[in-house]
């Protein structure tokens, strides 16, 4: 593999455990620190994830402009100051100001993504482009395990405040670090050096309303993503609503709750590449679905532990691990589908769009989800109800499969 695509897996991890030391907390503190319900909980995590949708596509017409290189350290340097942010607002419980911080990381991390998604691209096609993708998931979530359980860890220690400077600090030297190994993307030499005469080789781009009007055409490309964002409004559940649901709930602990949840970077770092390789040959699109079944029975067997108290800690590492697998399997398509897709001259384009708009689902579920959290008092309805867009997103899913091109949709 490519070294440079190793050097990427490696700051997909950097990432993940300096943004999910204190992010995948960041509902349990408004509600533990904050007093803030439910619902309103809901409300602020769509608030500060509405950036989200705006960064996506900005993040791809730029990744197709600017570079993929540059946009990238760019928004990691904006993520590294966001999460220092996030922390010194912590430090006087300033909720509109620690809302506005997290809202800040969402929008530099939805601006890079397109870049990382695109710079992989340009280095890899075919099953290599998955294999490479596989591994950005494999760094990503081997920093999420150690993120969580280190979040998990130095909030019970110290609080949210230190564990915020703690995880800017991990950013901020991963930063330096990128920034002097990650070499430019054979898309980023190609590009016309500023201040020279374009001539017959210059390979002129086409402007950012032509890109998109090439989007908005591809019918069988906004059909599949629509249903990827109903799928992502059920499988984003598990990033808010479901430890909300375990810790307020079922009564676990920061400290196994943060164990817990690390069960699903590992299934991923050791399961991910076992997944990919038996996933090759076969459709994107029903790789999504079978993903989809595994988190539909993981959440509906969360809720029945309610019920039966004595089973709650297995039956949540249960729960994670089997969702963990249904992950896998739509990470799949989810990375590499809308590359595959893509004219080869919109790459980041497609990304940045397919981003946005399964973004909606993924801003809409904690509203969801905080709302069916506080209006429903039975633990064994709430997951039934948080399930039912599975049927709508399987539906668009397999339509949408019949009209992509058979090679592009092959993993």
């Amino acid at each position: 593999m490519n070294r440079n695509i190793r050097w990427l897996a490696g700051a997909s991890g950097i990432r993940g455990f300096g943004l999910t030391m204190v992010l995948a907390y960041f509902a349990l503190y408004l509600r533990n620190a904050l007093g803030v319900g439910y619902l309103e909980i809901g409300l602020l995590a769509v608030a500060v994830s509405l950036p989200v949708l705006a960064g996506a596509p900005l993040g791809g017409l730029l990744a197709d402009r600017v570079g993929r290189r540059p946009l990238f350290l760019a928004a990691l340097s904006a993520e590294t100051a966001s999460i220092l942010g996030v922390a010194v607002a912590m430090s006087g419980d300033r909720l509109f100001i620690t809302a506005l911080a997290v809202a800040a990381t969402g929008l530099s991390g939805s601006l890079g993504g397109p870049a990382i998604s695109a710079y992989v691209a340009d280095f890899t096609a075919g099953s290599e482009r998955t294999v490479a993708y596989t591994w950005q998931r494999v760094g990503h979530n081997a920093g999420y395990t150690l993120g969580v359980l280190t979040g998990g860890a130095l909030i019970g220690l110290f609080g949210f405040v230190w564990t915020g400077f703690a995880a800017g600090a991990v950013l901020g030297a991963g930063l330096v670090v990128f920034a002097t190994q990650l070499e430019a993307s054979p898309f980023d030499r190609a590009r016309r050096p500023p201040g020279t005469r374009a001539g017959p080789a210059s390979n002129p781009r086409p402007s950012m309303g032509e890109s998109l009007r090439t989007i908005r055409r591809d019918r069988p490309f906004l059909m599949l993503a629509l249903g990827m964002a109903l799928l992502t409004l059920v499988t984003s559940q598990w990033g808010v609503t479901f430890p909300l649901f375990v810790n307020t709930v079922l009564r676990v602990p920061y400290l196994i709750l943060g164990a817990g949840l690390s069960v699903n970077g590992i299934v991923v770092v050791f399961g991910q590449p076992l997944t990919t390789r038996a996933s090759l040959g076969h459709r994107h699109t029903s790789l999504a679905l079978v993903g989809l079944g595994c988190y539909t029975v993981a959440f509906l067997w969360i809720g029945s532990l309610g019920y039966i108290p004595e089973l709650v800690i297995g039956g949540f590492v249960a729960s994670v691990f089997l969702l963990t697998i249904g992950e896998n399997l739509v990470s799949i398509p989810y990375g590499t589908l809308p590359s595959n897709l893509a004219p080869p001259s919109e790459v980041g384009a497609y990304n940045g769009a397919f981003s946005t708009l399964v973004g909606v689902g993924g801003i809409l579920a904690p509203l969801l989800g905080g709302a069916v959290l506080g209006s429903v008092s039975t633990p064994a309805l709430v997951w039934p109800i948080l399930v039912v867009p599975a049927l709508p997103a399987a539906w668009l899913i397999r339509r949408a499969s019949r009209r992509l091109p058979p090679r592009a949709n092959l993993a």
